[in-house]
């Protein structure tokens, strides 16, 4: 593949960011009982910590992709670099825990654009027989930031101080920003056809999106359940307000009339819905189970993530050649065994065993995202590329809140309201094995989207 030098850049600037926005979500987790002694906090408000960075992504992420369509993908892509960088400042000299998730909430915000945008400017610069690849490359930039994080986090929060994780990222981001106003250019000229951008419907969306999660951290008490329900109430009003408008934020026709495009959509969904707190899981397995000191149980974490680092970009490329459903219903089948396999985890459990299945799943779910990524973005027309591609983060950020839910959920019902070390071991492993199964169960139904999906149309190439 010969590259351009502004082909070359491009890659290199939303691969920059997205491994700033996986390596902050990582090596805070880390930071995070360093974060509580210094604030005093307690364990709900310091969740929100994270969730608030979550929750602020998930909310911009399909606004932003429809902006993006209509203004520029590369002017809203510089807009959330700046926004990123301003944020992870303020963040680093927060004076307070309320200061630090309003300052992360916005630097949600400013990831809701760049990882909105970013895979659509690598579509709209590259021809579709190199989509596969470049994506891959960008996935693989996700995964690297997941598996450099714990490492670099727990030396920064050791030897530095949690606040210097911040101000690494504001300085990552000052020099993405340089190159994105150097070499991004700008985008081509507005489109002749006029487009009216209605937003008001969002609001349903966001409150929706704000109620599911906060109240879901509420359950089992019942104004969490009332939360929730009202949640899932303003969803579908949302959805009902977008399939009868005439200036949608989101075309519900992509996921009605469109299978390739809403079958991919659904199988990010379930993929992450089923995998993300594996890390979360057994990170507390390894160290209260096991008794491995934290710096030697996220040594063997970094497994997973090592394995998607790797190849994501090689299954990328295969999809460029092959119909990318044969991968991705390879790659749900393994994240499905590895799953199953991890309810079976136990006191004696062997070490091998456990990186055995961490590469396993680590492999499956590469070969699932970067093929599942080229679907959605050569399922739809070059004027939706944002939206496509906000949609898929979008799947991808509810997925993960999802996953973090249902493993809550299980520690709420069974530990009474206890610590985690005060859990017997015994209580541990099944709230962590009924876990695991939910997340297998989650995650066969993703193999029926997977394979169902239907098959891309390719360009002829030669």
């Amino acid at each position: 593949m010969n590259l351009s030098k502004s082909q070359i850049y491009i890659v290199a600037v939303v691969a920059v960011t997205s491994f700033m926005g996986t390596f902050l979500i990582s090596s805070i987790n880390i930071a995070l009982p360093a974060i509580e002694k210094s604030f005093n906090l307690d364990a709900v408000t310091l969740s929100w910590v994270i969730t608030s960075f979550l929750l602020a992504t998930a909310m911009f992420l399909l606004p932003v992709g429809k902006l993006g369509d209509v203004k520029g993908i590369k002017r809203f892509f510089k807009i959330g670099v700046i926004i990123f960088t301003i944020s992870s400042f303020l963040c680093g000299f927060s004076v307070s825990g309320l200061w630090l998730i309003v300052f992360r909430y916005l630097q949600g915000i400013g990831t809701a654009f760049v990882t909105t945008t970013g895979p659509a400017i690598l579509v709209s610069a590259f021809p579709q027989k190199y989509r596969g690849r470049v994506l891959g490359i960008s996935v693989s930039a996700v995964y690297l930031g997941l598996a450099f994080g714990p490492f670099a986090g727990g030396f920064i929060t050791q030897f530095m101080g949690w606040r210097s994780i911040f101000y690494i990222s504001a300085l990552l981001g000052i020099f993405t920003t340089l190159l994105t106003f150097l070499f991004l250019g700008k985008d081509e000229s507005a489109k002749t056809e006029y487009q009216k951008i209605e937003f008001k419907e969002s609001i349903w969306y966001m409150i929706g999106l704000l109620l599911l999660t906060y109240g879901s951290s509420k359950i089992p008490l019942f104004q969490g359940w009332i939360m929730f329900a009202a949640g899932l109430l303003s969803v579908v009003i949302f959805w009902r307000i977008e399939n009868n408008s005439d200036y949608p934020v989101i075309d519900t026709r992509l996921f009605t009339q469109n299978r390739l495009f809403a079958y991919s959509n659904l199988a990010a969904l379930i993929n992450y819905s089923a995998t993300f707190a594996i890390v979360f899981l057994l990170s507390l397995y390894l160290q209260k189970l096991k008794g491995f000191s934290p710096s030697y149980a996220g040594t063997l974490l970094v497994a997973q993530p090592l394995m998607m680092t790797i190849f994501s970009p090689f299954a990328g490329t295969l999809s460029d050649k092959l119909q990318p459903r044969y991968l991705t219903t390879i790659g749900m089948t393994m994240c499905t065994i590895g799953l199953a396999i991890f309810a079976l985890f136990s006191e004696s459990t062997p070490v091998w065993l456990i990186i055995t299945m961490l590469l396993w799943v680590g492999l499956g779910f590469a070969l699932f995202s970067s093929p599942n990524m080229n679907t959605i973005m050569s399922s739809v027309n070059n004027s939706q590329y944002g939206l496509a591609s906000g949609s898929a983060a979008t799947m991808r950020v509810v997925g993960q809140i999802t996953s973090m839910t249902i493993a809550a959920l299980f520690f709420s019902f069974m530990f009474n309201g206890k610590a985690i070390e005060m859990v017997s071991n015994t209580v541990f492993l099944k709230a962590m094995k009924y876990s695991f199964i939910c997340f297998s169960a989650i995650s066969a139904l993703g193999i029926y989207f997977s394979f169902n999906r239907g098959k891309i149309e390719r360009e002829k190439y030669y």
